[in-house]
């Protein structure tokens, strides 16, 4: 059968940015449709995804202002990571049967660049970690440890979101690197304890105090290293903690992503200058001369069970939004994913 016969008979499901949201999404914001799937061009492939990512940064893109990335468009299906099974190629790159991780989640069937795939070993791990330890998640952790908070042995290190996918790698990294104390703020008492299960030294509920008394009691000696994933008071704590010439990883704001008013923290952002702190945002795209080291790097410590990676899983397409929502919510205890029917 002809690539393009094949792809006229097929009829898939995408999720499509209705409107945008203003403060927290709701499900009125998005519209699953049905859609026919384009024939596939030269050099271009048809994947049949069968997972999803769901992560943070989305919220920004639903957002109709200028970024480090386009703002999804309206009535348009929304992107993301996602793996698949090559089911029709016109690329000698590629062959029917590979699966392959790509950027167009969100949808049953991606038609792209065979270019823009990156074949799997499922041997290795399943197909999920490809979106998670294996993949941007984990090479954003290990990104913001190793060059942009540059951390060293013996350092105290401080994450927030401890048992998200992203907070929940940093910590175990953190400490297979040397590091002396590795502390984690979580937004319960099952987070925390999945925090200690993970390694963490030290962990404790953002809800049972001001994060500044509680980040005292868990590192009453100070921290070297902030990797943050949250903001906000959060920020400020860590700044407050901070021995001289302390590095901060800013990641994320998740805290704020949703807020309609400016933060009201950090307000102390002026002892950055006599601990002469440093703070570096940085987006995981921009290391990608990480990408060989990370990779091999992570598979080792999976075989060895050394890294634990978990996911939350939601079942259908259906439910990505629902899974989007919860996972702002922090529903989640490590990545959370879609998988798709």
């Amino acid at each position: 059968m002809s690539a393009g016969g094949a792809a006229g008979r097929l009829v898939g499901r995408e999720v499509r940015l209705a409107s945008r949201p203003s403060g927290w999404p709701v499900a009125e914001n998005f519209q699953l449709v049905e859609a026919p799937v384009p024939a596939p061009g030269p050099g271009h492939v048809i994947v049949r995804n069968v997972v999803m990512s769901v992560d943070p940064y989305m919220r920004g893109r639903m957002n109709d202002v200028k970024s480090y990335v386009p703002p999804f468009a309206l009535d348009a299906a929304l992107e993301g990571g996602a793996v698949g099974e090559v089911i029709v190629s016109e690329s000698p790159d590629r062959k029917v049967g590979d699966l392959v991780v790509h950027g167009l989640g969100w949808r049953d069937y991606a038609v792209l660049d065979a270019a823009r795939t990156r074949v799997i070993d499922p041997g290795l791990a399943s197909p999920s970690a490809y979106l998670g330890a294996l993949g941007m998640t984990g090479l954003t952790a290990y990104a913001g440890l190793v060059e942009v908070a540059s951390m060293r042995p013996g350092d105290t290190v401080f994450v927030s979101s401890a048992a998200g996918a992203v907070g929940s790698l940093a910590g175990q990294i953190a400490k297979l690197r040397g590091a002396a104390r590795v502390v984690g703020s979580a937004g319960s008492a099952a987070k925390v304890a999945y925090a200690r299960e993970l390694g963490f030294d030290a962990a404790f509920d953002y809800h049972d105090g001001p994060v500044r008394d509680s980040l005292r009691e868990a590192a009453p000696d100070g921290i070297d290293v902030y990797f943050d994933n949250v903001g906000g008071d959060h920020l400020e704590a860590a700044i407050a903690a901070l021995r001289p010439h302390g590095r901060v990883a800013m990641c994320g704001a998740v805290a704020q992503y949703n807020d309609t008013t400016p933060p009201a923290a950090p307000r102390n952002l002026a002892l950055a200058i006599g601990k002469q702190l440093t703070l570096k945002g940085f987006l995981v795209n921009s290391y990608s001369h990480l990408a060989g080291e990370f990779a091999a790097q992570m598979a080792d410590w999976l075989r060895d069970g050394k890294v634990r990676f978990d996911e939350t899983t939601v079942d259908g397409l259906e439910n990505a939004v629902y899974a989007f929502l919860g996972m702002l919510r922090g529903d989640n205890v490590g990545k959370m994913v879609v998988r798709l029917r």
